[in-house]
This record gives structure tokens, C-alpha cells and sequence, in this order.
């Protein structure tokens, strides 16, 4: 019996010499070789949050699509010829500088579609003869243009450009029951994830005419932050990895790997009338460099680009873009001495 047990003992022995041994190894790996763990483990963690985050973006893409079909580009069309309509219809169109876009000015046009309609509506009854010499307006004040429409609605046209370049048109037709009635947004072709039911609840009835303006800020700070990522894309999209964006554009992510490290950006706008950011952050993660130096085992980790995410907080993306591959090479060697072994 007893020696029975002692071959057996012999025999485990000489296949786990020493015990707790596969713990042993794995506590005897090489700084370099625990470091290659993580990093596939990071890349397995990343590559499944990637493929969820491009599902995520085919769908939000697919809905964005849905929400521009035929419907509304035939609602842009009808309210284009009509706005156009109306325009050629006036016997003169007015310049409006700065404080002569009032309240005041807001009131006479919705006092005059009102009276417009009523006059219509008597000629009607009555067969009266229409007055042909009756002075018809329209008001341009910056990127709006303000005219009188078919049954007392006001219509606004909002011009949109880039870098002195018209881009979209879009529209908003405005309506009340009567003068002392609010007014209400009847229709427009305002792009759906910008918030205009919002702010037709928060100021059209207490203050039209910031309603008016703020609608015309918010679609220009859209138009530029869109065209800003699509600037980039153009002149740089062969050192762009990875570009993600939220609709309105006031979430953008993107990488930039054509580097000896990869650096990884995020924009964040404080709200949908900015058009630089508020919250920057630029990481970069200096890997080609670190070995080639030796120095893998002793990799901090990200370091943070302070430089770029100032030139992003006051410059514009292209701008800022330049500015950081410029700098780049500079700072990734500054990085490299810091965290070399001394």
C-alpha cells in the first residue's frame, strides 16, 4: 500500500515538478510579454466596440436616409416655388441692418400678411377690383430672407454658406389665427435631429424674432461644423483612420494613424450653435516609436497632446488639423526622451 502511494507521489512529481507552477509562469512572464497580452486584449475589446459602433452608425445612417426621402424633398420643392413666387411678386426687396431687424418691423409684417388675407378674402366676397398699386415687400437681414406668403403666413429662407460659398437653402413658414393670435411653425425643411420644435416652444410665442434668429444660427453652425469634417475628409483623408460624427456634428471622433504613433481625437460642442469646441481631447499613443527605443516595457500609456487641443479649441478643424501634424513629429520625440529608460 505504501508504496503504491510513494509511485504515485513519483509520478505526479515528474509532471508538475514544482507546485503552483503554471502560476509561476504566468507571475515569471517578461514586462514585454505582459505588455503584448494587454495589448491584445485591447485590441480584442476595441475591435468589438468597433463593430458595434459601425453597426450602430449603419443604422443612424439608415434613419437619416428615411427621413429625407421623396416626402420631404418634395415639401422643399413646393415651398422653393413659392418662396420664389412670392419674391417675384414684391415690388422691392429691403436691406435690413442691424438694429432695423426689430420686434417692431416683425409686427408690421405680421399686421400686413393680415391684412393682406383679409383683403383677399373681402375681394373674394364682394368682386371688388384688386389694387395692383398696393407696395409689396421683402426684407433681407443677414443669411434670412422674410416675405409675405398666401394666407397670412410668413415665410423665412435661410441662406447657408461655407468659407464664402452658398451651400442649402432651407425654410420655415410661420402662421397665427390672427394678429393677436401667437404664431406656430406651420412647416419647414429644416434637417429633423436639429431642434426646432424646441425652440419654437422655448421663444416663439414670448420672442419671435430671436426665434427667427436663433433658427438662422443654428443652421449655419451646422452647415460650418459639417463642412469643416468634410474639408478634412477631402485634404487629409489618407492619414484619417477612423471618422465618427453624431448628426448635427457636435459629437466628432477620428484617428490619425499615417504617424509613428496613433492619435486619437474627440470634439464635443457645449451646444448646437457652436462652431468650435468646448471639451478637446487628443491623446497620443506613441507605439513605433517605443520600439524602436526598447522602451515597451515601460510604456505609461497615453500621453495627452496639449498643444493640438489648443489649436482645436481656438482654430478651425482644418486649421487645427495643419497646426497638429505639423507639430507632431516635435512632440512625439519630446515623448520619447520622457519615457525613455534613464
Amino acid at each position: 500500500m505504501d508504496s503504491d502511494t510513494e509511485e504515485s507521489l513519483r509520478k505526479r512529481q515528474k509532471r508538475n515538478p514544482f507546485p503552483g507552477d503554471s502560476s509561476r509562469k504566468h507571475l515569471e512572464l517578461t514586462p514585454m510579454r505582459q505588455y503584448q497580452n494587454f495589448l491584445q486584449e485591447e485590441d480584442i475589446r476595441l475591435e468589438t466596440t468597433r463593430a458595434r459602433f459601425a453597426n450602430a452608425l449603419k443604422r443612424h445612417a439608415e434613419l437619416a436616409e428615411r427621413f429625407s426621402r421623396d416626402s420631404d424633398k418634395m415639401i422643399f420643392e413646393r415651398l422653393q416655388k413659392e418662396f420664389e413666387a412670392a419674391r417675384a411678386s414684391q415690388t422691392q426687396e429691403l436691406y435690413l441692418d442691424g438694429e432695423e431687424w426689430n420686434d417692431g418691423l416683425l409686427a408690421t409684417i405680421r399686421e400686413r400678411v393680415h391684412m393682406e388675407a383679409d383683403r383677399k378674402q373681402m375681394q373674394g366676397d364682394s368682386n371688388m377690383v384688386p389694387d395692383h398699386h398696393e407696395e409689396k415687400s421683402t426684407y433681407r437681414a443677414g443669411n434670412k430672407v422674410i416675405c409675405c406668403l398666401e394666407g397670412a403666413r410668413i415665410g423665412i429662407q435661410y441662406e447657408t454658406s461655407f468659407a464664402g460659398d452658398p451651400c442649402e437653402l432651407y425654410h420655415c413658414v410661420l402662421e397665427s389665427k390672427s394678429f393677436l393670435e401667437k404664431m406656430t411653425v406651420l412647416e419647414h425643411t429644416i434637417p429633423f435631429f436639429l431642434p426646432i420644435r424646441e425652440a419654437e416652444n422655448d421663444l416663439l410665442s414670448s420672442n419671435a424674432m430671436r426665434f427667427i434668429d436663433y433658427v438662422g444660427e443654428l443652421l449655419q453652425a451646422y452647415v460650418d461644423r459639417r463642412e469643416q469634417v468634410r474639408l478634412i475628409k477631402e485634404l487629409y483623408g489618407n492619414q484619417i483612420g477612423e471618422l465618427y460624427h453624431s448628426l448635427p456634428y457636435h459629437m466628432i471622433e477620428f484617428t490619425l494613424d499615417d504617424f509613428d504613433c496613433k492619435v486619437t481625437v474627440g470634439l464635443r460642442y457645449a451646444d448646437l450653435v457652436s462652431v468650435l469646441p468646448t471639451r478637446v481631447k487628443v491623446f497620443a499613443w506613441p507605439m513605433n516609436q517605443f520600439k524602436k527605443n526598447g522602451a515597451l516595457g515601460t510604456h505609461p500609456g497615453p500621453v495627452r497632446l496639449s498643444y493640438a487641443e489648443d489649436a482645436l479649441r481656438t482654430m478651425s478643424l482644418p486649421e487645427a488639423y495643419a497646426e497638429i501634424v505639423l507639430n507632431l513629429p516635435q512632440a512625439i520625440q519630446q515623448m520619447s526622451v520622457e519615457t525613455s529608460p534613464s
